[in-house]
């Protein structure tokens, strides 16, 4: 019989951080959201799935099996969401993926580090206090820095993107979806060579 029966395990946990919901659609704060979209296009299915407080697929992608995830916690909770999913596949946290915006590279420049600390992010954060440590592989995709010192972070990401600016991150976003695949195929030094 075929009921019960648990999917193929998946090896790999990708994690697209942003905000649910409409009001943060076309945010700095939602270009991890950006690459999961894009990600759907290149797979061809749609992370719709609601486990582990977020929505979920699996995918191929590089001849891997992934689960790719968008946390439906606010950004600053999103670490809940990836142990849950850990746990449940028994993945390790250096094979957990994460792709999220970074005010410190410029708007569309994407990069690809083995590990590293929050930098400042809070999704990153909340990941690595709650999931064990910051070696996991991440995707950063540049959002640029607010125009003045006095401007607030948080008002900064959380604003709507000029025309411009959702062309340039959503052109990074495709860049992140690729440098996914790449990861999976190859390595990360592959993907770190290719993209940074």
């Amino acid at each position: 019989m075929f009921f019960g029966r648990k999917p193929a395990p998946v090896s790999w946990i990708i994690v697209f951080l942003g905000n649910p919901g409409p009001r943060y659609d076309n945010t700095r704060h939602n270009a991890g959201f950006m690459a999961a979209d894009a990600i759907e296009k290149k797979t061809g299915t749609k992370i719709n799935k609601i486990k582990f407080n977020a929505l979920t697929a699996t995918v191929t992608l590089g001849g891997a099996k992934a689960l790719a995830m968008k946390p439906q916690t606010f950004m600053n909770l999103s670490g809940g969401a990836v142990r849950q999913a850990m746990r449940y596949w028994k993945v390790p946290l250096s094979n957990v993926i994460s792709i999220s915006d970074d005010v410190s590279l410029p708007v569309g420049k994407i990069r690809v580090r083995r590990s590293g600390s929050a930098g400042g992010h809070n999704g990153l954060k909340d990941i690595i206090d709650k999931c064990g440590g910051e070696g996991f592989p991440r995707i950063k995709i540049g959002v640029g820095a607010p125009p003045h010192s006095e401007y607030e972070m948080v008002d900064w990401v959380l604003a709507k993107l000029s025309s411009e600016e959702a062309k340039l991150i959503g052109a990074a976003a495709e860049s992140a979806a690729a440098c996914v695949e790449l990861m999976l195929s190859q390595d990360i030094d592959a993907a770190m060579a290719e993209y940074n």
